[in-house]
């Protein structure tokens, strides 16, 4: 089977089956992916509720009734920069988390619990489609996990992948500030304070230095930047034009594709990425065509010791009783 990835997203060629790495689906999430990727210039599991989906910041334009303009003189692309910054500062010191994660997509609608450890992410199953998973279905959920506590070195195989999604993210969100040109459009209310409305266009004087900067040339849209903590908390965007890979050989992300992905303060400043919505078609090796259309939301967060293994993390999902979770972050 030959995979292919654009940016942040995997195609596997055969079923075409695509994967968006970031929070990472099988760990549990997405690669963001707490939707670890991106915002938080989208952050971690984190890798992809973490990114992913980094690459894919932009926007689809909103109408706001109430804007305010910002002082002249602020620079709108050192602000971008400032909070890129910030974000690549607060991973460094990324405090873990157990958190609610739903994903729907095509053909599932789950939702996970996650317990982010220092030996990666472990997840547990709780609803399928909007139900609770039947008895057999979550003794078989259960079995999953204690075999998992029985191999470490499938774990620790995870873990590697989730290094490896947190390093393209970290990677990608280095390149935001000069990838596009920054306008500022004023002020808009965000949560209970006040966030700066950029809009963004790829940058004609940007030279992607790999293959998968190639998707910034095709997007454009909106970031919404906290104005008291520099953060960036809404990348909302579309792909005006085709996005080839290797010439098209590779593989192509049709114009017409969209990406929304909100970052929140959850307290403590500590900010994850809680929502993620994208839909993007193309074609993967010339002739396949890929879809892929998914929406993700993460909540309910709360911090775990930064000690906590991911065995001690299978007990206390073992321990977690499905009918008093609630199955909406």
């Amino acid at each position: 089977m030959q995979s292919v990835r654009f940016g942040i997203l995997r195609v596997r060629c055969r079923s075409v089956v695509s994967e968006f790495r970031y929070p990472r689906s099988d760990t549990l999430p997405i690669p963001i992916p707490k939707m670890h990727i991106f915002l938080s210039a989208l952050p971690s599991p984190r890798a992809a509720l973490k990114f992913g989906a980094v690459v894919l910041l932009g926007l689809l334009p909103v109408a706001l009734s109430a804007q305010s303009i910002p002082p002249a003189s602020l620079d709108a692309a050192a602000l971008v920069r400032r909070a890129v910054q910030h974000r690549l500062d607060a991973a460094r010191n990324h405090a873990p988390s157990r958190y609610l994660l739903r994903r729907t997509d095509e053909r599932h609608d789950t939702v996970k619990i996650i317990i982010e450890t220092k030996d990666g992410d472990v997840a547990r199953l709780i609803a399928s489609n909007g139900k609770p998973l039947s008895p057999d279905a979550d003794k078989a959920e259960l079995d999953r996990l204690d075999d998992l506590a029985q191999h470490p070195e499938l774990q620790e195989k995870r873990r590697k992948s989730e290094q490896k999604d947190a390093d393209r993210v970290t990677h990608l969100l280095g390149l935001l500030p000069d990838a596009f040109l920054y306008r500022m459009e004023g002020t808009v209310p965000c949560g209970a304070d006040q966030c700066y409305r950029l809009s963004f266009t790829p940058n004609p004087n940007f030279t992607p230095p790999d293959l998968e900067a190639n998707v910034f040339r095709g997007a454009a849209g909106e970031i919404w930047i906290d104005q008291a903590q520099e953060r960036m908390t809404r990348l909302d965007a579309h792909f005006i034009a085709d996005v080839d890979f290797g010439f098209g050989i590779l593989g192509r992300i049709n114009k017409g594709g969209t990406a929304l992905i909100e970052q929140t303060d959850v307290g403590g400043h500590d900010w994850e990425l809680t929502g993620m919505n994208i839909h993007v078609n193309g074609k993967a090796l010339l002739v396949r065509s890929f879809g892929f259309h998914v929406n993700q939301q993460a909540g309910h967060y709360s911090p775990v010791p930064p000690t906590l293994g991911y065995r001690d993390a299978i007990q206390m999902l073992k321990k977690v009783d499905p009918s008093e979770t609630p199955y909406t972050p």
